[in-house]
């Protein structure tokens, strides 16, 4: 064994139809064998009847997806500071509590969860207010070696998120000891507040012959199933 390509693929439903994707994640080559790297990306390249995902190219690799006709998403992101809010209400619920989180979602959602509840890297909270759940996925992650962050890979209710933002920040912060958090305007939404936007938020690629950027998520992917 000289080199490795890694993929996740998943088959979804999307607008009513099933759709497979392949993500690519990890690409390691010896560095004697590195001229012949290129076989193994090919060979995923020529399966035919997917759409492909990288959602963490780095250095060379992202001028290569350019040339093989990857296409960027659209990664705008805010910085958002995790804040011991003081927010009371009886309408409001944050349930975190894997058994409480099956008993409240329903349906498409329900079925994400139970794919994703045991994968290494996704962790889960659902905030249920006036009896309308919003569910979100996030990751821990390293920026400059400091696992200070939290990234949201996933938002079921993009409005409701909107007002009960600050529930899910403040969880982050006292059940996971996490004071910030990464999120994309492509998942959340609209900006939360207060947050700064990143100056150079890291690239997510794509190649697909018939799907629109906004039908691309990251669920089913190295992001919810690799912890790093």
């Amino acid at each position: 064994m000289v080199g490795a390509y890694l993929a996740f693929y998943s088959e979804r439903e999307i607008g009513g139809q099933p759709e497979r994707f392949c993500n690519l994640a990890a690409w390691c080559v010896l560095d004697e064998y590195r001229a012949l790297g290129l076989r193994l990306l090919n060979a995923l390249l020529e399966q035919k009847g997917y759409h492909f995902t990288d959602l963490s190219p780095s250095g060379n690799v992202i001028a290569l997806n350019a040339r093989l006709k990857f296409s960027h998403l659209d990664v705008t992101t805010a910085l958002v500071p995790n804040l011991p809010w003081p927010l009371w209400s009886r309408q409001v619920r944050v349930i975190s509590e894997p058994q409480k989180i099956a008993d409240t979602l329903r349906g498409h959602d329900l079925a994400i969860y139970r794919d994703h509840a045991c994968a290494a890297a996704a962790r889960h909270v659902v905030v249920v207010d006036s009896g309308r759940p919003c569910y979100v996925i996030f990751r821990r992650v390293r920026r400059k070696n400091l696992p200070l962050f939290a990234s949201i890979l996933y938002v079921s209710d993009r409005e409701l998120f909107g007002r009960v933002a600050k529930y899910v920040f403040r969880h982050l912060l006292l059940r996971h000891r996490i004071p910030i958090t990464l999120a994309e305007l492509r998942v959340v939404g609209a900006r939360p507040t207060p947050s700064i936007m990143l100056k150079s938020p890291r690239p997510k690629m794509y190649r697909s012959a018939s799907l629109r950027p906004d039908q691309i998520d990251y669920l089913y992917s190295e992001l919810t199933c690799v912890a790093w």
